[in-house]
């Protein structure tokens, strides 16, 4: 066999497979970021209408990739198992409120503020973490968490009332993370599930207003029609990258490229759509920021500190696995070969301590573990932005 590349950030990864990945982390933050210039070109149709589309579509275009890699045991298992199905169900209802409220305010003309709601989303699940799950933070966790409440009422002052939008926004996407937890589905699989209980209201919706003579696809010419039905790309192509970048790269980079994300969704409310922007608005999204650089610095600390502690712990167990591996034969051999490789992860990977941002989301396509504390231990896994229709980081 040829000689391995020099490893990359991650363990058993090549330098050229980082890039990779890096890349992929990239297009699909930006991608995410980026998405405000979408949902006006879908007008004269409505958020209703388009949301009706995205659910539709997205269904297709994930189906059609399950059918392409042949990914369907899961199904069966999922519907032997009513708790599970139920949890998706919710899951379901929850990001429909989050894509509704997002695609409305976008075309509202509130970008910066459906902006504010993915920056303070970490908050918003650290505090759930503590009063649902009863977590313990540590005490730069709990001044993030009180200088995020103080930015929510600067900016109640700001805007002349609660920034509802950012609100529903970061509480609707912490409480789908939540459920998500209890689900454990990769993020394509997860996205089928959730888009196949959506599809039949949707399409109800859709076939409503088709007789009430209210339908945009079938009357704003054929362009219109292949921008709605192009809503399910949207939705599925960034899912696609993000899963190849989070078995590349550390989950401490994801965790920073996370906030792209609402960062390009800012500048192009403020530079783009010329949203106001008066001090008070300064003042709290500079106290949002300040949260999260505490947030970030603190879960960069503990992960190192505890990829200090664990080091020795993952040279040894790497070592005994070799042993074992070397000095086995035959069949019992090979099966303890392949055990040892599916215990290490992609490309025999050794579980990693790596960090992202508190509250942060994790895709399970390759799922990780963690609790909202900021430190995990993984061998591939990463953060998502908003809008990916992927679980959060989840405890063992």
């Amino acid at each position: 066999m040829p000689e391995r590349e020099k490893e990359g950030p991650v363990a058993g990864t090549s330098k050229s497979e980082g890039r990779t990945g890096l890349l992929n982390g990239l297009a699909a933050y930006g991608m995410w970021g980026l998405v405000p210039l979408f949902w006006p070109l879908l007008k004269p149709a409505g958020a209703t209408e388009i949301l009706a589309h995205r659910m539709v579509w997205s269904l297709a275009f994930v189906a059609a990739a399950l059918l392409v890699v042949r990914r369907w045991a899961w199904a069966g298992e999922l519907l032997r198992q009513p708790r599970r199905l139920g949890l998706v169900v919710i899951a379901a209802a929850v990001i429909t409120v989050n894509w509704g409220v997002y695609i409305w305010a976008v075309n509202s003309g509130h970008v910066v503020e459906a902006s504010l709601g993915y920056f303070i989303n970490p908050l918003v699940t650290i505090a759930m973490g503590v009063l649902i799950l009863k977590e313990r933070l540590r005490p730069a966790q709990w001044a993030a968490v009180g200088i995020g409440f103080s930015a929510v009422l600067v900016l109640t002052i700001g805007f002349g009332r609660p920034p509802w939008i950012s609100l529903t926004l970061a509480f609707s996407f912490a409480i789908y993370g939540l459920v998500k937890k209890k689900v454990n589905l990769g993020g394509v699989e997860s996205l089928a599930a959730e888009t196949a209980i959506q599809f039949l209201p949707a399409l109800g919706y859709l076939l409503w207003l088709s007789a009430h003579g209210g339908l945009t696809f079938a009357t704003e010419g054929v362009g219109h029609a292949a921008l709605l039905a192009s809503t399910g790309l949207v939705t599925a192509l960034p899912l696609v990258c993000f899963g190849a970048a989070a078995i590349r790269v550390p989950l401490s980079t994801l965790g920073l490229l996370q906030y792209l994300a609402p960062v390009f969704q800012f500048l192009l409310g403020v530079l783009y759509f010329g949203e106001a922007m008066p001090p008070e608005r300064w003042a709290g999204f500079a106290l949002v920021w300040l949260a999260l650089v505490l947030l970030t610095g603190d879960a960069l600390r503990t992960s190192r500190r505890a990829a200090r502690t664990l080091g020795p712990a993952i040279t040894e167990s790497r070592a005994k696995v070799s042993g074992v591996a070397a000095g086995s034969t035959g069949a019992v051999g090979a099966a303890v070969a392949v055990g040892a490789a599916e215990a290490t992860g992609p490309a025999g990977a050794v579980p990693e301590v790596e960090s992202v941002a508190p509250g942060a989301s994790a895709s399970a396509a390759d799922p990780g573990v963690s609790g909202v504390s900021g430190v995990v231990v993984t061998g591939a896994a990463g953060a998502p932005a908003p809008e990916a229709g992927a679980p959060p980081l989840t405890k063992p």
